[in-house]
């Protein structure tokens, strides 16, 4: 996803010179330092100084700039949520600010690292779109649309790699305020977001081949606005409802499916994310043993999908 970040700026930078990036010693991580290589003049590097990155960049905005914004999850909105609230989301300021390192498979970082509050942070401000995309494919066409959106944007991104969701479909559309379904079902649905849309593909094989359940898979990459469609069409038409997020489940994707279906459609809604604790510190070989820990694997995924299914018919 980082990769593809660095990429996805250099190239939109060519295309529009009122493209600018402000990072705070974490270019070379970001990816960020490409754009910088090609473009000296239109990246600024404050430092760690995250407060001072969020309001330079919402000052490059009000001289007319496109202005991106990227350090670690953990420092924004980590340390500067003032300033995102009143410099750009008050005005509507056209900022996108990505950041990486987001969730518990930061690994090896810890739980002060580990930023698994920030959709719920983010979510609850005015003006601020919420788009978490699930491969290197989507960073790169939700960066497209975001550019073409005035306003404020928070797109959040993974530390390790991840899998290839839409490497053999590069033609998918990806819109503000839409999901897409992956596989389709008729038994429960599963919406996820970010790493954990992989994750879920996963489950849903499992569910299919082990247990003959037909499970529908929606990469929610737009969490605000959200398909309050698509989730009502999950509603209607499967028996209930999983959320996964690398997340807290408090204030997250989990809460704003539940919203639309409280509000719209009401069904049972499953949360699974950390259940409103902090992460733990795990070496980059046992990431995958730290998520099942927290009930982020495949296997926990369908052992929750098959518990609902079940009190479902009671």
């Amino acid at each position: 996803m980082r990769s593809a970040y660095g990429e996805a700026l250099v190239d939109l930078g060519t295309e529009n010179k009122n493209i600018v990036c402000v990072g705070g010693d974490t270019t070379d991580s970001l990816k960020t330092k490409k754009f910088g290589e090609k473009f000296p003049d239109r990246l600024f590097n404050v430092g760690i100084a995250e407060a001072n990155l969020v309001s330079i960049a919402a000052g490059l905005a009000i001289a007319g700039k496109i202005s991106f914004a990227s350090t670690y999850a953990a420092f924004i909105p980590g340390r500067c949520l003032d300033q995102i609230r009143n410099a750009i989301c008050y005005p509507k300021l056209n900022v996108k600010i990505v950041v990486s390192h987001a969730g518990l498979s930061v690994g090896p970082d810890g739980a002060s690292h580990q930023q698994i509050e920030d959709i719920s942070i983010m979510r609850s401000l005015p003006n601020m779109n919420v788009l978490i995309p699930s491969d290197a494919l989507s960073v790169k066409k939700l960066l497209q649309k975001a550019v073409k959106t005035s306003g404020p944007f928070y797109m959040r991104l993974a530390r390790p790699s991840t899998e290839e969701i839409y490497g053999s479909n590069p033609e998918t559309n990806f819109d503000i305020g839409v999901g897409n379904i992956l596989v389709d079902g008729s038994d429960i649905s599963i919406i996820a977001c970010g790493t954990m849309v992989a994750t879920s593909l996963k489950a849903s094989n499992i569910l299919k081949t082990e247990y003959g359940i037909s499970c529908r898979v929606v990469d929610m990459y737009s969490i605000k606005p959200i398909d309050s469609d698509l989730v009502c069409k999950c509603a209607k038409e499967t028996r209930g409802i999983l959320t996964v997020e690398e997340h807290n489940i408090i204030g997250g994707l989990g809460s704003a499916v539940s919203e639309v279906t409280a509000e719209m459609y009401p069904t049972i809604v499953k949360k699974l994310g950390v259940r409103d604790k902090f992460g733990e510190s795990a070496r980059d070989e046992e990431i995958d043993t730290l998520l099942d820990n927290y009930g982020l694997s495949p296997r926990e995924i369908v052992k929750n999908a098959l518990a609902l299914i079940k009190s479902e018919k009671r």
